[in-house]
């Protein structure tokens, strides 16, 4: 399974590579646990906008790209690391 650690800047498939500024770029917090259903989650702020905290699901956050629905987007997974 690909990996993120806190501090890693990632981007979201819908953010063209043609776009400037951070749109669609996140920032890493870690990974918790649901209190309740021990399900884990990706927590990440974005770097844009409100830049509060967000929690998804793990297996969501590192799920591929449904490419039915989103047929030209080049990136592979939903969420990637960016190369800094």
């Amino acid at each position: 399974m690909r990996e993120f650690k806190p501090g890693d800047i990632v981007t979201h498939f819908k953010r063209k590579e043609s776009d400037s500024g951070n749109e669609y770029m996140y920032e890493i917090v870690g990974i918790a646990m649901h209190s309740e259903t021990g399900q884990e989650l990706m927590v990440y702020r974005p770097l844009y906008g409100d830049q509060k905290l967000y929690a998804r699901p793990l297996e969501m956050f590192m799920g591929k790209v449904d490419k039915e629905k989103y047929p030209n987007v080049k990136q592979v997974y939903r969420f990637e690391k960016v190369e800094q």
